[in-house]
């Protein structure tokens, strides 16, 4: 594929359509955490309990949990764009109308039509990202992981600051934030192709059939209603004004974001995904019990939560990256199918904690959200052997560990062959042709792996291209080299979330087909993106038996050893 580049191309060079999409994101991951600084302020002000102000989280859940089932067919028949829009507009409006409501009933009721158009969005933008961005798909998905972790980190500032003046201050910013992302939108972002097939609005009921899905969604539902209980009840023993509230949770979204963002994938690729869950799952429930024994103490709860952020941010991406492991149906239909059940868990547990917080007292929400952290383990483990299947294999379904399909003529003869790995970029042609270059001068057959890759973020997944185009892209590559008199074979790497799987799994291929070396050409990302994703390379060279080289079509290859990687990463090279 690509090795880490002195000069790599900025994620954050985009189109403004990109821009456009990624500033709406931002806004809408605030939407959960900007209430949570102004919950107390709501309940003194508008004279309600604390389990009346969390109907806030739970009709916006509820709903955004009933229309994840129907808004990938809403999107396949109207289109990205206009499902975008759509979202976009319904949420300005709700959002404003929330700001100017007198009670906390019609505050929950407008919250309800809020979710309704941040699962319209939420369904599209991550798609709209890479259709439209430039500089290759690792650039898209890193500025859509900005976008949320900025979303996660700012919101709880955002609604402090505005809370501070008003409770109304962070509807009312929404609503304008909102309103500026949607004429952005509708200006800059292109009309897309929908695709060739319109999704039933039943799928990802259907898909629910299926026991591993079910499984891994049971155990996000356990999760949520855990997650959402602290998020719900925590501002409450914290005994601080918005501005203090604010601070706190942003401290936390930050330990959300980096932990989701960047340490997740490393673990999931060291440990595996079940056993990173069931620590987690373990370190949630200890301490979702601290805050619940230390719940008299603010310092206690402060601190509790803060650090929850780490885990949530760990579960998050990895609950995800279950679903995607175990699910024999399409992506999309298994994403909306895991996004139900999941905003069910979180939509109900505010409401029943708020009830149970009324009959006894306000630890016991919190204990019983130490208790579903646990109960999600045994859920997850009577699924463990789907799952240690499904990374071991694939029988049916879409393939999430990495694959490999032949393109083309199978090789013939036993001459060992170069492989040249490369991703969907401007420059793998060049790379093609640098390689095809070196297996002329060793008198070797070339095969060229094209490395498909689907990103996983939250409950989102995303394509780089379609396995039309991934065929499309490695016949372009064959008849260009047969052109030349170079013979050549083809491959399609898929591969799901983890780069440096990938990179093992042609390690292995070329050892099996004794290959002679195996070329790579410089990333076009930058090392953040290698970083979040995990690098290709770098697990290529330490797994591979032969040679790896380093192509580029105006300096000789170069041999890459773990004592000359990190000096490319460094830019030396």
């Amino acid at each position: 594929m690509s090795a880490p580049h002195g000069n790599a191309a900025s994620p954050f060079r985009q189109p403004r359509a990109v821009w456009a999409v990624a500033f709406a994101c931002v806004i809408s991951f605030m939407g959960i955490g900007l209430v949570d600084p102004i919950l107390p302020a709501l309940a003194k002000n508008l004279h309600a309990t604390p389990s009346q102000v969390s109907l806030l989280f739970s009709s916006y859940l509820i709903v955004t949990a009933v229309a994840m089932l129907f808004v990938g067919w809403f999107s396949s028949r109207f289109g990205a764009k206009r499902t975008l829009v759509i979202g976009l507009a319904v949420i300005v409006v709700f959002a404003a109308l929330a700001g100017t409501s007198g009670s906390i009933n019609g505050i929950v009721g407008f919250r309800a039509g809020w979710g309704l158009g941040n699962a319209l969005f939420i369904a599209t933008s991550l798609a709209v990202i890479v259709a439209s961005a430039s500089g290759g798909f690792g650039g898209a998905i890193i500025l859509y992981e900005t976008a949320l972790g900025l979303g996660i980190a700012v919101g709880p500032l955002l609604g402090g600051e505005l809370g501070g003046i008003s409770w109304r201050g962070p509807f009312f910013g929404v609503a304008v934030l909102m309103a500026i992302a949607l004429i952005a939108t509708a200006v800059f972002v292109p009309d897309l192709p929908k695709p060739k097939h319109v999704t039933s609005p039943l799928a990802p009921l259907k898909a629910l059939r299926h026991r591993g899905l079910l499984t891994m969604g049971i155990m996000a539902l356990l999760y949520n209603w855990g997650f959402f209980t602290m998020l719900g009840y925590a501002p409450y023993p914290m005994e601080l004004d918005a501005h203090r509230l604010g601070l706190v949770f942003t401290g936390w979204g930050l330990l959300v974001a980096a932990f989701s963002v960047f340490f997740a994938p490393r673990l999931q690729a060291r440990y595996g995904t079940a056993p990173v869950l069931y620590v987690n799952l373990v370190g949630l429930s200890i301490v979702m019990a601290v805050i619940a024994a230390g719940v008299a103490t603010p310092t206690v709860v402060i601190v509790a939560v803060i650090v929850s952020g780490a885990f949530i941010g760990i579960n998050n991406t990895l609950t995800t990256q279950a679903v995607m492991l175990v699910s024999p149906v399409e992506r999309p239909v298994a994403s909306s199918a895991y996004g139900f059940l999941r905003f069910i868990g979180g939509g109900l547990a505010p409401y029943a904690a708020g009830k149970l917080a009324d009959a006894t007292d306000l630890s016991v929400p919190f204990y019983l959200g130490a208790a579903t952290f646990l109960l999600a383990i045994p859920v997850l483990a009577s699924g463990h052997r789907l799952l240690r299947e499904a990374e071991q294999h694939t029988d049916e379904g879409e393939p999430v560990i990495p694959t490999l399909t032949p393109v083309g003529k199978p090789a013939s003869g036993n001459t060992p062959r170069i492989i040249v790995a490369v991703a969907a970029h401007t420059e793998a042609p060049a790379i093609v042709d640098a390689a095809a270059r070196l297996a002329r001068d060793t008198h070797s057959p070339l095969e060229v792996v094209h490395v498909q890759l689907t990103a996983v973020v939250e409950e989102l997944v995303a394509d780089t291209e379609t396995p039309d185009q991934a065929r499309a892209a490695v016949t372009a590559h064959l008849d260009r080299l047969g052109a030349q008199g170079v013979p050549a074979t083809g491959q399609i790497l898929t591969t799901v979330g983890d780069h440096s799987a990938a990179g093992r799994v042609l390690a292995r291929h070329a050892a099996d087909t004794g290959a002679r070396a195996i070329a790579v050409g410089r990333s076009p990302h930058g090392p953040l993106t290698q970083f979040a994703e995990g690098s290709f390379t770098t697990a290529l060279t330490h797994a591979a038996t032969c040679t790896v080289v380093l192509v580029e079509p105006d300096n000789a290859p170069r041999q890459l050893t773990s004592a000359t990687l990190p000096t490319l990463r460094d830019g030396a090279a």
